[in-house]
């Protein structure tokens, strides 16, 4: 939703306070197990300041109105969704966040300078709305804005975060995306705290989802700050947008991990603009890269397609895997690149491969195991994720497989007895 207006003056910096180190950043993911994976799956720039709320030590599940509704949002809309998260299932496999984007709130602040509710789109209110969705065993999510408005021209919350932190809190708000529209040029670093200290003060445990656009690369600082951070303009339907998404982020990854993650915006499986294929190799890199899985469809009326993507229990425990390593790209390979290898380290000493066919022809990617951090001389399983099968009981040495266009294979490789020293 990037309306980057910036206004000319400047306001006195806001006192930035950092949290005290926690228990969470004591609990550092466990070391990697061989010499080969710490060097090639660095994690050293993961837990500078970490927020330590206790949140995210997964990346964050669920549903996001923006991608598909935009500003053609009301309650009924919210609630069907609630109730549609719960029907299908992907509440069981853990989709738990229902997020409301801009626009529910009214054009102005009220007498006592407080948001309201858009009388006509929300007339029961947010805290009857967060009543129905917890009732649903879910968590509602809000939206506002480190500028003096949102993107869509609504209030934001740029030196009202008190009191907006202390009024979502009493809504029983479980979830904050924090924009970064009409920010009147202060710099991210001094407007996205406060809020960060306004929602810690209310005494309620609420996810802080940074949207800053990754303009002032907010890996760099941002861990400190919030529970995860956009690392990336605003994807589109497309499979460009897509693309080119995944490789602005998969610069970041040795700055993700339990706590805050890299954010390359949310899923655009089942909104039409892509093939079933394309669609795949979206929801299997964002998996992979421990992207936060927040659904950008109409969850009410899902394709058998959209459904089988977004269901694929054996590739959400990749993202949902409590090792919590970003996985990342390798291997470019051919003309342009377009064969390309990414891969993550999960727990039990178990590795998460895909083989992603960039190319416009159906290709062979092949890989050796040295290339992804493996022992080339030990056995292991592979299990093909989207064929829900177990290819191999002794892969050794290299693998490879035929990819169609534009489309993944995924797989986990597992050691018949344990990892060699490397």
């Amino acid at each position: 939703m990037a309306v980057p207006l910036r206004l000319s003056p400047r306001l006195p910096p806001f006192l930035v306070l950092l949290p005290q180190p926690g228990a969470a950043a004591a609990a550092r993911i466990a070391p990697l197990p061989t010499a080969a994976l710490r060097r090639l799956y660095d994690t050293s720039n993961y837990g500078r300041l970490q927020l330590n709320n206790g949140l995210a030590l997964v990346p964050q599940m669920g549903w996001n109105s923006w991608n598909f509704f935009a500003c053609d949002i009301n309650e009924t809309v919210i609630r069907e969704t609630a109730d549609a998260l719960v029907s299908t299932g992907l509440a069981d496999l853990g989709y738990n966040y229902v997020n409301i984007d801009d626009c529910w709130s009214y054009v102005k602040r009220g007498d006592k300078d407080q948001l309201l509710p858009d009388p006509k789109t929300f007339p029961s209110g947010v805290k009857s709305l967060a009543d129905y969705v917890h009732g649903k065993g879910l968590k509602l999510g809000i939206y506002s804005d480190a500028g003096a408005f949102t993107c869509q021209v609504r209030p934001g919350s740029l030196y009202h975060e008190s009191d907006d932190a202390a009024l979502f809190a009493s809504w029983g708000v479980d979830y904050l995306k924090y924009d970064n529209c009409y920010n009147l040029g202060i710099k991210p670093t001094e407007r996205y705290p406060p809020m960060r200290d306004a929602l810690n003060s209310t005494g309620r445990k609420i996810f802080y989802s940074l949207c800053e656009w990754g303009q002032d690369d907010p890996a760099l600082w941002a861990g400190k700050v919030g529970n995860s951070w956009r690392t990336t303009d605003d994807i589109e339907d497309t499979w460009k947008s897509m693309t080119d998404i995944a490789d602005k982020n998969n610069k970041w990854a040795s700055y993700a991990g339990p706590g805050g993650w890299n954010d390359p915006d949310m899923l655009e499986v089942g909104n039409g603009g892509m093939t079933f294929a394309e669609y795949r190799a979206h929801f299997s890199i964002w998996a992979l890269m421990k992207a936060p899985l927040l659904i950008g469809c109409d969850v009410r009326n899902m394709t058998s397609e959209t459904k089988e993507i977004l269901s694929n229990k054996e590739v959400i425990q990749v993202n949902q895997d409590s090792l919590g390593v970003q996985g990342r790209k390798f291997l470019s390979q051919g003309d342009g690149g377009c064969r390309e290898v990414w891969a993550g380290p999960l727990s039990g000493k178990r590795l998460a491969v895909t083989l992603w066919n960039r190319c416009s022809e159906t290709v062979n990617i092949t890989m050796t195991l040295a290339d992804v951090g493996l022992d080339g001389s030990s056995a292991y399983s592979v299990r093909d994720l989207w064929k829900h099968e177990t290819l191999s009981l002794n892969a050794v040495g290299t693998f490879g497989a035929q990819v169609d266009v534009h489309d993944i294979k995924m797989y986990i490789f597992t050691p018949d007895v344990s990892f060699s020293a490397i």
